[in-house]
């Protein structure tokens, strides 16, 4: 049976209290309210005492308004039917579609068993230069995107959805502006993806609470798909505003605030989302990249600096580029030496000279006299920036190559590189 609460004992910003007993953490409940029914979900439990979060606000609530506990927590509906679909941050069909209500699964699960996980090993190409040479995505990774507000890193996000070798994008907004979710959208509209993509989009306008519910509806969406074995990539922008949504309820229930006032279990709410990348035995795998803004371009902020030690690396995007220093994939090492031989070659080469490229530019901004190698280098630099580090560049990683070999070629002699004489004999491009 179904728990009745007939009296809230109080109302604090959108989170009521009730006093009840056999009830769960993250359980839902109906508010009945004179202007309908308000959905609920517990948050805290302190004895006899229940918290519930109210998803549309807690306006038009009173005292007197009657709460039933449904005994399940938060679930979303699974069909063939939900992709190319437009969902709100309650699961609930923004595109004016039909609601999904056949399978229904429960969202915010436990992790996969490390026992079942394979260790990972498939590279996803994304025909980006700068991650599919330099720092190559592998399937079943998590990797944030760090950024500071005005960067492009939506565009980046809706690139690799259109570019990337899965089967399934499941897109998670989380405090996106209208035009922001309009231009995913419209994106993959265009690109012919839509129709293999499905969106959970929280704007900046609806209520807290569905921010928080974003992650973990397309981490549940993203499981099921990948126990039917399809590569699913989930793309979420921004788990800053995820965290400040932990920080506004976690200050509304007067918790004792940690550092910069965000919750104590930062750590542990960030975790339990990313932990969520996984390639199944004998199944499919999910794959994570989540935008986190840093205010202030501030790594040392709770949110990126959480971050950081659970993921397997990151992308730093600055002045609408990747940057080669600051990015960085852990896994790579797992894919780049099956793809071509001269891959880590490259790689580690042409950073080497784009970072002699940076001394020279600084001695010549200061009014160094420029030798032959610096000007070498300044020329170098200057075609790395066009046809690597350029985010429009869209080519497959045998073509980067080729073009890695191509602009180093232009700049130097063979043997002012440093590789390998069996390399150079293969892929020195022939004058």
């Amino acid at each position: 049976m179904r728990k009745v609460c007939t009296k809230i004992l109080n109302i604090a910003g959108n989170v009521v209290t009730v006093r009840a007993d056999g009830v769960a953490y993250d359980e839902l409940a109906k508010i009945s309210t004179s202007r309908g029914i308000s959905l609920a979900q517990v948050i805290r439990l302190d004895g006899e005492l229940v918290y519930l979060q109210v998803f549309a606000g807690a306006r038009g609530i009173s005292t007197g308004d009657e709460v039933q506990f449904l005994g399940h927590s938060m679930q979303v509906g699974f069909s063939q039917n939900i992709l190319g679909r437009i969902f709100n941050g309650s699961g609930n069909p923004r595109d004016k579609g039909p609601s999904i209500t056949e399978s229904m699964i429960e969202i915010a699960g436990p992790s996969a068993n490390p026992a079942k996980r394979v260790i990972p090993k498939r590279m996803v190409r994304t025909n980006i230069p700068m991650i599919d040479i330099f720092n190559s995505l592998v399937e079943s990774q998590k990797l944030p995107i760090f950024s500071v507000s005005g960067e492009p890193y939506n565009e980046l996000l809706a690139r690799i959805a259109l570019q990337a070798e899965v089967d399934i994008i499941i897109l998670g907004g989380i405090g996106l502006k209208y035009d922001q979710y309009m231009y995913f959208r419209d994106t993959l509209e265009e690109g012919g993806a839509l129709s293999r993509t499905i969106f959970f989009i929280h704007t900046a306008a609806d209520p807290t609470v569905e921010g928080l519910m974003v992650p973990d509806l397309a981490l549940a969406v993203a499981e099921k798909f990948a126990l039917e074995n399809k590569k699913v990539l989930v793309l979420l922008s921004d788990m800053t505003n995820f965290a400040d949504a932990l920080k506004e309820i976690a200050i509304t229930m007067e918790q004792v605030p940690s550092n910069r006032g965000y919750p104590g279990d930062l750590y542990s709410q960030l975790a339990a989302r990313y932990e969520k990348a996984v390639d199944f035995e004998g199944a499919g795998s999910i794959t994570i990249l989540a935008v986190t803004t840093m205010p202030g371009d501030d790594v040392t902020h709770p949110v990126p600096d959480n971050t950081g030690y659970i993921t397997e690396g990151q992308f730093y995007l600055r002045n609408a580029r990747i940057e080669p220093f600051g990015s960085l994939s852990r896994l790579k090492q797992q894919v780049n030496k099956d793809t071509r031989k001269d891959h880590r070659s490259i790689m580690d080469v042409m950073i080497q000279l784009y970072a002699q490229y940076g001394e020279t530019e600084e001695k010549r901004s200061m009014g160094f006299r420029m030798s032959e190698w610096d000007k070498k280098l300044l020329k170098y630099g200057s075609l790395f920036e066009d046809e690597m580090m350029n985010l429009k560049v869209n080519i497959s990683l045998e073509k980067a190559l080729d073009n890695g070999w191509k602009i180093l070629a232009d700049c130097f002699k063979p043997e002012e590189t440093n590789l390998r004489t069996e390399l150079i004999e293969e892929f020195w491009p022939q004058q």
